[in-house]
C-alpha cells in the first residue's frame, strides 16, 4: 500500500521545515508582530505544499485503485487550491509589515486587505466549481508575479530603507530570489499544463523536476526569511548559528580524521590495524586540538562576519531588538497603550534604560519614514 519516494521524503522534510519555523515563531514573537504573521503563512505553505500530490508518492498503484482514493484526491485538490489562494490573500498584508515601505504600505490598508481576501475566495470558487483552465491560469499567473514583486519589493527597501529594516530586507531579497526562480518555474510549468490539457491540480503520478523545485524552493528560501524575522525577536541568534556552525566544523572535522585513519589502515593494511589507525587518529585530534578549533572559529567567522560573544557586541543587538519593535509599532500612526505596555517589557527584558529607549524613540519619529 506504501512505497518510499525520496521526492516525497523532501517535500516532508520542507513542510516539517515550515511548521516547526511556525511554531518557533510563534512562541518567540508578540501578538499582531511579523513573525505571528509569517508563523500563519509557514502553516499554510506546509499545507499548500503537502497537497500538491507528494502524499500520492507513497501510493502503490494499488493503494491508488481503491475506493477511497477518488475523494482522497478530490479532497487534496480542494485543500491545495485553497492553500494557493490563502496565501495569495496573506502575502501582501505581511510584505506591508514586514518591509514598511511605500511600495508596500498600500496593502496594510484594511480596505485592502479585504478586497484581496474577497478575490481570492472567488477565485477559489472557480478554480473549483468553475473552470479550472481560467482560474488555475489567473491563479498560477497571480502567484507568480506575486512572488516577483515581493522580491522588487524587498530588493527597493534594501536600497532605501536603514538599520534593521535594511538588513532584513536584504535577508528577504535573496530568500525571494531562490523562491521566485523554483515557484515561477512550476507554475509556468503548471500554466503550460493546462493549457496543453494534460494538468490536474493534484498529479499522483508526477515525480519530476517541478515537485523538485517546488519543495527545494520551500527548503531554502523558508529558513532565510525567518531567519530575518528572528534576527528582530532574538538578539543572540547569530551568536548562536555562529557557535553551531563553529562546532559544527570543528566536529566534522575530529570524524573525517578518525574515519580517515582508521579505514585507510583497514584498507591498506587489516582490519587489526584499522583499529589501531581509529586509535591514532583519536590521538592526532588530541595532539592537533587546538588548531582545530581555530579553523572551526575562522569558519564560523567567515560564515558569521562581524559577530562575536562581547557585551559591547550584545548591547548593541539588543537595541537593534528594540529599535526594530518600535518602529513596527509606529507603522501604525502611533504607539497605542497596549504596544507601550510590550514595549516596555520588552525593554526591561533587555536591560535598557528608559532615557536611552527614549532617545532611540525620538529619534525613530523624526525619521522620514515616508519617503520610503
Amino acid at each position: 500500500m506504501f512505497q518510499f519516494d525520496p521526492i516525497g521524503i523532501l517535500a516532508l522534510v520542507s513542510v516539517v521545515q515550515c511548521w516547526a519555523l511556525a511554531l518557533l515563531l510563534y512562541r518567540v514573537s508578540a501578538p499582531g508582530s511579523v513573525a505571528r504573521k509569517l508563523s500563519l503563512l509557514l502553516v499554510v505553505e506546509g499545507v499548500t505544499l503537502i497537497s500538491t500530490g507528494y502524499i500520492d508518492l507513497f501510493l502503490t498503484a494499488e493503494a491508488r485503485a481503491h475506493r477511497w482514493y477518488p475523494q482522497f484526491f478530490r479532497a487534496e485538490e480542494i485543500i491545495h487550491t485553497l492553500g494557493d489562494c490563502a496565501m495569495l490573500a496573506l502575502y501582501p498584508p505581511f510584505l506591508a509589515v514586514a518591509l514598511q515601505t511605500k511600495m508596500v504600505r498600500p496593502f496594510a490598508k484594511k480596505g485592502v486587505r479585504i478586497a484581496i481576501a474577497l478575490a481570492s475566495a472567488a477565485l477559489f470558487f472557480v478554480v473549483i466549481f468553475a473552470s479550472v483552465k481560467v482560474g488555475g491560469t489567473l491563479l498560477y499567473l497571480l502567484l507568480s508575479l506575486l512572488f516577483i514583486f515581493a522580491l522588487v519589493a524587498s530588493i527597493h527597501t534594501w536600497r532605501v530603507a536603514t538599520g534593521t529594516t535594511r538588513s532584513r530586507a536584504g535577508i528577504f531579497a535573496l530568500a525571494f530570489g531562490i523562491r521566485d526562480v523554483c515557484w515561477c518555474l512550476v507554475y509556468a510549468a503548471a500554466i503550460w499544463l493546462i493549457w496543453s490539457g494534460t494538468y490536474q491540480l493534484v498529479d499522483p503520478g508526477a515525480s519530476g523536476l517541478p515537485y523538485i523545485v517546488y519543495a527545494l524552493g520551500t527548503l531554502f528560501a523558508v529558513p532565510l526569511i525567518a531567519y530575518g524575522i528572528l534576527r528582530t525577536q532574538m538578539f543572540d541568534i547569530d551568536l548562536r548559528i555562529r557557535w553551531t556552525i563553529k562546532q559544527s566544523t570543528l566536529a566534522a572535522a575530529v570524524l573525517a580524521i578518525v574515519f580517515l585513519l582508521s579505514e585507510g589502515t583497514s584498507q591498506l593494511l587489516s582490519t587489526e590495524f584499522g583499529t589501531i589507525g581509529g586509535l591514532l587518529g583519536a590521538a592526532v585530534v588530541v595532539f592537533f586540538l587546538a588548531p582545530l578549533q581555530r579553523f572551526a572559529e575562522r569558519v564560523a567567522g567567515i560564515a558569521m562576519p562581524n559577530t562575536q560573544n562581547t557585551p559591547e557586541y550584545a548591547a548593541f543587538r539588543k537595541m537593534q531588538v528594540y529599535e526594530s519593535a518600535v518602529s513596527e509599532a509606529l507603522q501604525e500612526g502611533g504607539i497605542s497603550n497596549k504596544e507601550r505596555t510590550l514595549l516596555n517589557h520588552l525593554r526591561e527584558s533587555l536591560g535598557i534604560t528608559p532615557v536611552d529607549a527614549q532617545a532611540l524613540e525620538s529619534e525613530l519619529q523624526q525619521e522620514p519614514g515616508a519617503q520610503l
